[in-house]
């Protein structure tokens, strides 16, 4: 049984997709580069729709990095969506390009697991434990989306990816809706 607890935390973390597009749209992205899943669903349809933005679609995340990187160093404002388990999968590629380059990209990355990390349930998914110390040790900044409200999280992050030049996170649990 899910208490009143759980369900006002669930329904909290479902994020107006149209909000997050407002927000992307105020940072005048030109692409968005990434992997769609479960959780952005939502978002990529609506950037689909959007005629100012392109979203390049890739086969795996670390393709993502590497074409985003190539896009800024092109001049374009690009804006990596993927989920934390492609961020995972793609250390080498960030690496060697976008962190290596000090390149001040910002990244979008669904939270997968993290509320069974919340819930105490077993297993917990590895996903989730792995990801926020990976962040760290990798020297990643982030910030924590966990509401509609806090989509300006997202204008956070282009300005500190601006003032560190280092790739720049922005997380959320839950999904896009």
């Amino acid at each position: 049984m899910v208490s009143a607890r759980n369900r006002r935390s669930r329904r909290e973390e479902l994020i107006e997709a149209r909000v997050l597009l407002e927000e992307i749209r105020k940072n005048n992205v030109t692409h968005v580069v990434g992997v769609p899943d479960n959780g952005s669903r939502k978002l990529y349809e609506l950037l689909k729709e959007d005629s100012r933005i392109q979203v390049i679609s890739v086969t795996h995340e670390g393709e993502a990095f590497s074409l985003a990187s190539g896009l800024f160093l092109g001049g374009k404002n690009p804006l990596i969506l993927i989920q934390n388990t492609g961020f995972l999968e793609s250390g080498d590629a960030f690496r060697g390009t976008a962190f290596n380059m000090g390149l001040p990209l910002v990244m979008l990355i669904g939270y997968r697991g993290y509320e069974s990390m919340r819930s105490g349930a077993e297993p917990v998914d590895t996903a989730a434990t792995f990801f926020e110390p990976t962040l760290k040790a990798w020297n990643v900044p982030y910030y924590m989306l966990h509401t509609t409200s806090e989509s300006y999280l997202i204008s956070a992050a282009f300005s500190k990816a601006a003032e560190t030049s280092l790739p720049t996170a922005v997380i959320y649990p839950g999904e896009c809706v």
